[in-house]
């Protein structure tokens, strides 16, 4: 998978890491001290939630975009702060979120040939 130029280093996927045994994090994988995040630095640890509600609820696709800017702000702000936020009233059953979460359960569980024809370079 590894082509010249790609990456600087060879690629080495996190599973394989964990199946190899190993019983140390390699240190490239750890951060200084002073980097590592800690929670006396955080203030505030509630993860931030958004609430979709009746944003896909307009019969021309369009309502919502203007009426429902706050919520595009919201995602937007959670994303630059936080990196990933939680949506309630998101209209996805959980039997489909269960199906979803079996599937993947699924290709984990896999060999890693299998999972190495989906795997993604660096660059992608």
């Amino acid at each position: 998978m590894k082509s010249s130029g790609d990456w600087p280093e060879p690629l080495v996927r996190v599973q394989s890491l964990s199946e190899s045994g190993i019983s140390t994090i390699p240190n490239k994988y750890v951060k200084p001290p002073n980097e590592r995040p800690s929670l006396s630095k955080i203030n505030d640890v509630n993860i931030p939630t958004i609430d979709l509600e009746g944003l896909f609820s307009s019969g021309d696709g369009h309502e919502g975009i203007n009426n429902y800017g706050h919520i595009y702000e919201e995602i937007s702000e959670a994303c630059r702060n936080w990196g990933f936020f939680q949506v309630v009233n998101h209209g996805v059953s959980p039997e489909l979120m269960d199906e979803a979460r079996q599937v993947w359960r699924e290709f984990f569980h896999q060999s890693m040939d299998v999972k190495q024809t989906y795997a993604s370079t660096p660059r992608t």
